[in-house]
């Protein structure tokens, strides 16, 4: 193809040479997702072209116990190892005891050494696998020893969620991060974001005129966002009892999809333009009516059944869990934005443990036809157009809409546009973490969280969870559901598009 013909958007960008640092390389997240992300990004040539891994974490291991541990679990993914050997030349390790500075000098050294082994001029992504009660005494620490600082190159601090438990430890988080980093610095993670699905809302929305001119109260009857899982709290049951399903979900993912689904457009398709409009939504959240909490909020811990034919057993009786618990592993909630665009339009957001089936789906329900002109032979009841964007565990977006019945009989059927991930385009994508690492690499924030809308999504969620746990019939509140199942049936009788009410196929 001639040069000038060349769609140069369509050429990826390689990131600059540098080192990816991660705290907590002996731990689960490190072998389950980093590395295994770090091994593909490698193997399809998006990684720099002078690049290492360094594994930091408090258990003492050799370079080549960490290279045969993360070989372990990058051939569990079931992925081509046939780049094994040229990646791991690219893995250290070196230990660390996480609150002693000491350490991090001697760290430091050594990163100097490796930049000098690779060809790396300084620049580090610091990626923290480490449980959240560390985050703070690490960022700190990291400051403390200089190693935040781009005296010699660009430091850029990756933290998982969740960040903080509530507002006030948000901010405290956020000024222990801040001691040592700027916020450009700061990639907050939410691995929602990096989904194929999730990043084409944006396109989908902006780049075609038949959709944009009706996302707006006067042709959307109501929004409905699912997260639903199947698994229960497996090794996280310290977390979960202490988090419950509002922390844990809705102050960022169902929070971050919210914002795809309603911001404004921005001017232009820049990190932090995009960012603001989120931020602008987050500040049009309607307050919660905390006079009617449960008029608007249900909540539901799962019991004892079955998932995929085999028994599980209840939320109670897993490991690590309180016998009498009364964290919510399932909530719905009704939620209004009070902006020009979404006034009077419900968006419901429900997430759960244990549900039916692992899914991620955002569903618009469009409002009926003004005037049946087909009621004579019909009948008044026509059903409405809905648009489905399915994140997981399918990729796809399909339109519903009502076309006639072949036939002599004048009769109406639902039929469907449908584009799924799985076709060709999928096969180009990547996964989350993959696309996450690779963005911070970039230096690209456009998929990551910013602070102001970190605040204003637990002050939403503040006053919920502090009229939850601080009610007199909080345990006669929390609902029941058998495992395997869609939620309690109170959940149907706050969301008419509820899966007991209105099974999308």
């Amino acid at each position: 193809m001639p040069e000038e013909q060349i769609n140069l958007s369509l050429v990826p960008r390689r990131p600059e040479d540098c080192a990816v640092v991660i705290f907590g390389a002996s731990g689960d997240l490190t072998g389950r997702k980093l590395v295994p992300a770090l091994y593909r990004l490698f193997a399809s040539g998006a990684t720099p072209e002078h690049f290492y891994i360094c594994g930091a974490a408090r258990s003492e291991m050799s370079r080549e116990e960490f290279q045969n541990k993360m070989h372990q679990a990058v051939e569990a993914r079931g992925v081509d190892m046939s780049a094994w050997e040229r990646f791991a030349a690219c893995l250290h390790y070196h230990p660390v005891v996480y609150d002693q500075v000491e350490t991090y000098h001697a760290l430091a050294a050594r990163l100097d050494e490796l930049d000098a082994l690779h060809g790396v001029k300084g620049n580090r992504i610091l990626e923290l696998a480490i449980p959240p009660t560390m985050y703070q005494t690490v960022a700190l620490t990291l400051g403390q020893a200089g190693l935040a600082s781009e005296e010699h190159g660009w430091r850029r601090l990756v933290v998982e969620k969740p960040f903080g438990r509530d507002l006030d430890s948000s901010r405290e988080l956020n000024r222990a991060i801040c001691q040592g980093f700027a916020e450009h610095q700061v990639f907050r993670i939410d691995h929602y974001l990096a989904k194929e699905t999730v990043q084409n809302i944006m396109m989908f929305r902006f780049a075609n005129a038949i959709f944009e001119p009706l996302w707006n109260r006067n042709y959307i009857d109501q929004v409905s966002i699912v997260t639903a899982e199947t698994l229960g709290v497996e090794h996280r049951a310290g977390y979960y009892e202490q988090a419950g399903v509002l922390r844990d979900m809705f102050q960022n993912h169902m929070m971050q999809l919210l914002a795809l689904v309603a911001a404004e457009p921005p001017s232009l398709f820049e990190a932090n333009r995009v960012r603001d409009e989120r931020t602008k939504l987050f500040r049009s959240l309607r307050p919660f009516p905390l006079e009617d909490l449960y008029g608007y909020l249900v909540l539901a811990q799962y019991e004892a059944g079955e998932i995929d034919g085999q028994p599980v057993p209840a939320y109670r009786a897993e490991p690590g869990v309180d016998p009498s618990s009364l964290a919510p592993t399932f909530a719905t909630m009704k939620v209004f934005v009070d902006n020009w665009r979404w006034q009077g339009v419900p968006f419901y957001l429900t997430s759960g443990k244990r549900l039916t089936e692992k899914l991620t789906r955002i569903v618009i329900h469009f409002r009926e036809v003004p005037h049946s002109l087909f009621r004579q032979v019909l009948g008044e009841d026509i059903q409405t157009n809905r648009l489905v964007l399915d994140i997981q565990p399918k990729e796809e977006i399909t339109l519903y809409f009502q076309a006639k019945q072949p036939g002599a009989q004048v009769a109406l059927r639902t039929v469907r546009l449908h584009f799924s991930y799985q076709d060709q385009a999928a096969k180009q994508g990547t996964e989350a973490y993959e696309k996450a690492l690779a963005d911070a690499m970039l230096g690209d924030q456009m998929l990551f969280w910013r602070q102001d809308g970190v605040e204003l999504c637990w002050a939403f969620l503040d006053p919920i969870l502090e009229a939850c746990e601080s009610c007199g019939d909080r345990a006669d509140r929390l609902h029941r559901y058998r495992a395997g199942t869609w939620g309690p049936r109170d959940a149907a009788k706050l969301w008419p598009g509820h899966p007991y009410n209105y099974p999308v196929s």
